[in-house]
């Protein structure tokens, strides 16, 4: 009889080779699944978007808008509401099944908080769509525990690279989320291929269907790296960090804050709706409002007001505060872009290359997810902007704190020594941030 390790070793090419296959398949599934529900979602937000634009008046119904969805959500919908973080939540402690049912009530919410005029974006539901969605083939093929956990992480990572059209962020975004300081490369080839696919199958669908993923114009030229741009990029990376920061403190600061005085979901989503309908008509901050894609390419190109970030925040903060539906990440490109556009005469660096860095540099810092927005940055704005963009992404990670906008995410090590916190804590569970029974 041979030797046990050289059994092993003699059979171990194929075991992979079989474990590959297996992963692909499934990976490859996954991805179709996701790509092609952003194919439908980027259509759906495409014609709401341009509905909204042509008939301004729509945004007055914000509040009887907001109000039936959370409705909504109210009757059918209780056991998906806490969204990204029910996903990341059934990836580190697996429960039960997503509900398919997730999938259409965020897509359908999500529209119709961009028909009628909140300040939502649009991860949040092509990342729960591709979770749910891949929680069924899970279910279907009765996997267990461990492959769960990779099934719904190729599907955050098909989501989210769908739906931005940054397959090498998406793969890396599903590993880095889960956990603060801590990677599982178990789950990286499903992800990869999840991403790819979902990518590639978005992009399909989308030609068929006559729309495209956001082009940014091109961020000018970009200086060679030497001390002062890097040490500007530096301090801008830091105050891009605590940007990131109080926007997160803030969405959940408003949202526990509601919760206590206004129970009933239905009547925060009116209150917050005609809070944001007011202000955009009294105010004409029109340009606040929806995904605001059009000031976000010309952050990269033309000196804005300087206080366009806070005010991206604020409307954003009220509007998911209040139960709107839709994502984060969006807003916080337009929060990055727009700071960087203001910085960039006060540290002597040109506008295109700081507002490409504090477009991805907010949101890392934000979701502490500082690898997949360096990689994000290089995939939209060129690999020429990927030391500048390291560089800000790293120092937004570490002045963010251990704050985010996923409560859900655990700390697996903590960004600074000085902090002691049990194993796999749960961010919305450190002491100073606790918050109220049932807000994620």
């Amino acid at each position: 009889m041979r030797p046990l390790h050289l059994f092993s070793r003699s059979t171990e090419p194929w075991r992979l080779l079989s474990w590959i296959i297996r992963w692909l398949a499934l990976a490859l599934a996954v991805g179709a699944l996701a790509g092609s529900a952003s194919a439908l979602f980027l259509w759906a937000l495409e014609l709401a978007t341009a509905t909204r634009l042509a008939h301004r008046p729509l945004i007055a119904l914000l509040p009887l808008a907001g109000c039936a969805v959370a409705w909504l959500y109210l009757r059918v919908g209780s056991t998906v509401e806490a969204g990204n973080n029910l996903l990341i939540d059934e990836i580190h402690d697996p429960k039960k099944t997503i509900p398919l049912r997730m999938a259409p009530l965020v897509l359908g919410g999500t529209v119709v908080s961009h028909l009628f005029g909140a300040s939502v974006g649009r991860e949040g539901t092509a990342v729960q769509m591709g979770g749910a969605l891949a929680d069924q083939l899970a279910h279907v093929f009765r996997l267990g525990p461990d492959d769960r956990r990779i099934v719904l992480m190729a599907g955050i990572s098909a989501g989210f690279a769908s739906v931005f059209g940054t397959p090498l962020a998406g793969a890396l975004f599903g590993l880095e989320v889960l956990a603060i300081g801590r990677l599982r490369y178990d789950a990286l080839p499903a992800c990869l291929a999840a991403a790819l696919a979902g990518d590639g199958v978005c992009l399909f669908w989308s030609a068929l269907l006559g729309i495209h993923h956001t082009h940014y114009d091109a961020i000018g030229t970009v200086p060679a790296p030497s001390w002062w741009p890097l040490a500007a990029v530096a301090i801008a990376g830091a105050l891009f960090g605590l940007a990131g920061r109080l926007f997160a403190d803030g969405t959940h600061a408003l949202t526990g804050w509601l919760k206590r005085r206004v129970p009933y979901g239905p009547l925060r989503a009116l209150l917050g709706g005609a809070v944001v309908a007011a202000a955009v008509l009294l105010l004409h901050a029109d340009r606040y409002v929806g995904l605001g894609i059009p000031t976000i390419q010309a952050a990269f190109a033309q000196p804005l007001a300087p206080w366009d970030w806070a005010g991206k925040m604020v409307f954003t903060v009220v509007s998911l505060g209040s139960g709107f539906k839709g994502g984060e990440v969006t807003p916080l490109f337009y929060i990055g872009a727009t700071l960087g556009n203001a910085l960039a005469p006060l540290l002597h660096l040109p506008v295109g290359l700081l507002a490409a860095v504090g477009f991805v540099a907010v949101f890392a810092g934000a979701a502490n997810t500082p690898v997949a927005s360096t990689l994000m940055a290089m995939e939209l704005f060129g690999a020429e902007a990927g030391v500048y963009a390291a560089v800000g992404c790293v120092l937004a990670y570490l002045f963010s704190g251990h704050t985010g906008i996923y409560r859900a995410q655990r700390i697996g090590r903590a960004k600074h020594r000085w902090l002691a916190v049990p194993p796999n804590t749960r961010l919305g569970d450190l002491p100073a941030r606790r918050t109220p029974p049932g807000s994620a």
